[in-house]
């Protein structure tokens, strides 16, 4: 696999990103000219076109966000077992779920070094991303 670092650890879904993503939006659209067009000729094909439409957005946005998830709470236990194997202690509930999913990225050596300077100073997601001088790659989030 491709060497993982802050450029390139962002990942795109091609089938959702520029396949449903995209689809659903054209949908949308065209179901709101539908309904501007036609609601006062056939009021009730618009209303269901339209509501047809803004249900496939919803549900798109719900398909995507549920793993997402599911995923964070994966990483939240990950982390925090990996942060416990290491120093003996839990992760520390102040941290946000975004700093804890930044917080993967960071090898053994640099991770409890790492969450004390977050703590410190409040760190957000990309700070952390950025601290880190020997990525570890994460190849499977979604």
């Amino acid at each position: 696999m491709k060497q993982q670092n802050y450029e390139n650890h962002s990942k795109l879904d091609p089938m959702f990103h520029f396949g449903i993503a995209i689809l659903t939006l054209a949908t949308l659209v065209l179901s709101i000219i539908f309904f501007v067009k036609n609601v006062g000729d056939e009021t009730l094909l618009s209303f269901v076109v339209l509501l047809a439409a803004l249900t496939f957005l919803l549900m798109m946005v719900r398909l995507r966000t549920y793993p997402l998830q599911v995923q964070d709470r994966v990483i939240r236990a990950e982390e925090n077992f990996r942060y416990y194997r290491l120093t003996g202690k839990a992760l520390d509930p102040k941290l946000s779920m975004k700093q804890i999913i930044a917080l993967r990225f960071a090898p053994e050596e640099e991770l409890p070094g790492l969450v004390e300077r977050t703590l410190a100073e409040n760190l957000g997601p990309k700070e952390i991303k950025q601290a880190v001088q020997n990525w570890r790659a994460d190849h499977y989030r979604v």
